[in-house]
């Protein structure tokens, strides 16, 4: 492969913003293409009350990408800790307010690439406004992201049958162009359902990633999600993904080897969220990749931040060590 490879990540939230802080070290094209149904905290109150997409996961990825002054970028990530602006980043104000007086989302992204001197590029998967929904075993059905997301009071929910977006939602063509370019396609890491599906939701984005001769990476989730995963194996996590992308799709899946210290794993215990179980078969499909990446140290919350995060993430340096190890096998 002659030519600097083109690397496409498909997610949101903080799954994403991990992969783009390690892969944009190394000469690589990059493409974030990002889910579009968020509707809780600072982006589902911008969305509800301006109209506007969800600017977070944007913002977030705009982040990663940028090499711009660390001033600017801290300034994008600000959340505001008190006033009628608490609980909302400044970036997020902006992305929305850009959005509003240029009439474009996208044009809104491409100015602020600009002020922070993105690395690559971040699309959305869709410009349509939609709904994230779930059907459960036991015939409930929830809507909105937020509300699949966070479950109150822990209350026991039954499993996930089938996710949709509500109306549907249509692939936007620059996502469709750059997935039809693209030498390698990373799918997650990040929240199976909140993160990863909602945009294999997307009416064309899965028959534009079947199509693509790129080949396609799965990074697999840490950790379980109480309400998503709960329970999942690694071959849960893959059978369900599958379902919506397609089977006979993903070409390796990367999967951390190394168990999180037990002062971490405890932040977990009342949320009955575990380390996702290596259950994988070796396949002649499918390469299986198993390495140490963990960044095993608890990360604060903003006091601001009315959102539950997870505090075990994925280093972004030994993830992309790994991406570009596979990339370069293959050049």
């Amino acid at each position: 492969m002659n030519k600097m490879p083109r690397v496409v990540i498909i997610g949101g939230g903080t799954g994403t913003y991990v992969a783009l802080m390690g892969l944009k070290k190394y000469p690589l094209r990059l493409t974030a293409i990002v889910t579009m149904s968020d509707s809780g905290g600072s982006s589902g109150k911008l969305r509800d009350e301006l109209g506007v997409l969800p600017p977070g996961d944007l913002r977030q990825c705009l982040v990663a990408l940028a090499e711009s002054s660390k001033l600017l970028r801290e300034l994008f990530n600000y959340r505001f800790e008190e006033g009628g602006l608490k609980g909302h980043s400044f970036g997020n104000i902006f992305l929305s307010t850009l959005a509003k007086q240029t009439g474009s989302m996208k044009k809104a992204i491409s100015e602020v690439g600009k002020i922070l001197r993105i690395k690559g590029n971040v699309v959305p998967s869709t410009f349509t406004k939609s709904d994230l929904c779930v059907d459960l075993e036991d015939g409930k059905s929830i809507i909105g992201e937020t509300h699949i997301d966070v479950v109150e009071n822990k209350e026991k929910r039954a499993k996930i049958v089938k996710a949709y977006l509500q109306p549907k939602a249509i692939i936007n063509e620059d996502a469709k162009i750059a997935l039809e370019k693209a030498n390698f396609i990373l799918v997650g890491p990040g929240d199976l359902y909140t993160s990863i599906i909602p945009s294999l939701l997307v009416k064309g984005l899965p028959t534009a990633i079947k199509n693509s001769k790129a080949k396609k990476i799965f990074v697999m989730n840490l950790m379980t999600k109480y309400g998503q995963t709960t329970s999942y194996s690694a071959k849960d996590h893959v059978k369900d993904l599958e379902k919506y992308l397609g089977k006979n799709i993903i070409d390796y899946i990367l999967i951390n080897s190394k168990m999180p210290r037990k002062n971490t794993l405890s932040w977990y215990e009342d949320f009955e969220e575990t380390p996702v179980k290596d259950d994988l078969d070796s396949q002649k499909e499918v390469l299986i990749i198993r390495k140490n990446l963990i960044r095993d140290i608890i990360i604060p919350k903003e006091k601001s931040d009315e959102l539950r995060r997870s505090i075990i993430r994925h280093d972004s340096d030994k993830l992309a060590i790994e991406i570009v190890n596979i990339i370069t096998s293959l050049s």
